[in-house]
């Protein structure tokens, strides 16, 4: 009698754990996102629409890992657009200076790098961007650094005149490429065995991506996340971000 009295006494519980709907999480925006919801909606925290908290594991891999490399002079939006972006992924993102001392970005902005070309732990993607990009390209000891990280990488992004950099580093030898449009013809002559084009926001060779000037950055950023992550989290992270001038597939593919 005992054990049938605790029977019906547990069973309105049993009946309300079964009919508890599925759980809710912000997506990774590195601010909110051990925080669980029991109903769809909005992110109070961070305003991004909450998705299905995956409880089957399958989302266990790590983070991809994208190293953004900074010097004195870069363009402020050609490295800060893709960071919103990569940021909204859930990409892991690290800074790196030639040394760990402040860098000025565009004339105005200091920026503290994580790491030093000393210590800068492996990345699954290396990013360099357009301004001063001399102050990079013209860097033997950068270059020397880049060159030795190649074997680990998987992938390049750059933008606008970042393209110049990997070029020096040998790393833009005979495939096409794009970059800022005043630069389109001082990037041939740099890097004479590629094909550089005018008139395209990025081009994709597969392992590397270059991107036309300042905001076609942010463009190739969302082309790399549809690539990795597929084209409906670039769509999010874009109306996210409002930004309403991501078109997918607009820049050139190609094909190997």
């Amino acid at each position: 009698m005992k054990q049938l009295f605790i029977l019906l006494l547990c069973m309105p519980l049993w009946g309300m754990a079964q009919q508890k709907g599925p759980d809710y999480v912000c997506p990774p925006c590195g601010q909110c996102d051990s925080i669980v919801y029991h109903k769809p909606g909005v992110c109070p925290h961070c305003g991004m629409t909450l998705v299905l908290r995956d409880t089957t594991g399958t989302t266990g891999q790590q983070p991809y890992s994208i190293c953004f490399y900074l010097y004195d002079g870069t363009e402020v939006l050609d490295f800060a657009g893709p960071l919103e972006v990569f940021s909204y992924a859930g990409f892991k993102i690290f800074t790196v200076g030639k040394t760990k001392a402040p860098v000025t970005v565009q004339g105005i902005l200091k920026v503290n790098p994580d790491y030093s070309i000393q210590d800068a732990p492996p990345a699954d993607i290396f990013a360099i961007f357009g301004g001063d990009d001399d102050v990079a390209a013209g860097d033997p000891e950068v270059i020397s650094w880049i060159k030795s990280r190649d074997a680990g990488t998987k992938g390049y992004f750059s933008v606008c005149t970042g393209a110049f950099v990997l070029g020096r580093a040998g790393l833009l030898d005979s495939l096409t490429v794009t970059t800022f449009h005043n630069s389109i013809q001082s990037l041939q002559k740099a890097v004479p065995s590629a094909k550089v084009l005018a008139n395209v926001r990025y081009v994709d060779n597969g392992r590397i991506i270059t991107t036309a000037g300042i905001s076609a950055g942010i463009d190739g950023a969302l082309h790399l996340v549809a690539k990795l992550k597929g084209e409906a989290e670039a769509e999010r992270i874009a109306k996210h971000m409002e930004y309403d001038k991501y078109v997918p597939e607009q820049g050139l593919v190609v094909k190997h």
